[in-house]
């Protein structure tokens, strides 16, 4: 069986000259990125190669990454866009009310009174809280926040979210 494998992140551009790499998070989770880390990309015939993060700090609005064993640019610029990938065996359990992207991306919205609103198709992570992409059947797509007074239910077996809808929220 062939393991399974969740994207953290994208390698957009090298940085330096030292085999840093810059690379746009589709993680809430920094640890991801902790040196000693294990991250993966994968070749066109989906074969993995093991990255172990050496060092990371943010910078603007970007990590930056170095991996064991690529010591300079020219390392490292065949890395460029490759999606980060953390092997689905290496998640951990979270917290009661919590969830990765990949479980909520792709569930159906609904309101509380039972009608559809369409599909969970990105997530946004602006600030304080993240926000749920919402693509609507020949409407705009709509900006859920996550939080307790709009998102009343998840389940996560059935593919299935309830929210309450606020004032302006679905305008």
């Amino acid at each position: 069986m062939s393991k399974e494998y969740l994207n953290v992140g994208k390698i957009v551009n090298t940085h330096g000259v030292r085999g840093e790499v810059r690379v746009i998070a589709v993680t809430d989770f920094d640890e991801r990125f902790e040196p000693g880390s294990r991250l993966y990309i994968l070749d066109e015939q989906q074969s993995p190669t093991e990255l172990i993060v050496k060092t990371h700090r943010k910078h603007k609005q970007f990590d930056l990454l170095s991996f064991e064993g690529y010591e300079s640019i020219n390392e490292v610029e065949p890395l460029k866009n490759y999606q980060l990938k953390v092997a689905q065996e290496d998640l951990h359990e979270l917290d009661e009310g919590e969830f990765y992207y990949y479980e909520i991306i792709g569930c159906q919205v609904y309101l509380t009174d039972g009608s559809h609103i369409g599909h969970v198709k990105e997530i946004l992570s602006p600030g304080a809280n993240d926000v749920w992409v919402v693509q609507r059947q020949g409407k705009k797509d709509a900006l859920i926040p996550y939080i307790d007074d709009v998102v009343k239910q998840v389940d996560i077996e059935n593919q299935r979210i309830v929210i309450e809808e606020m004032e302006g929220l679905l305008t």
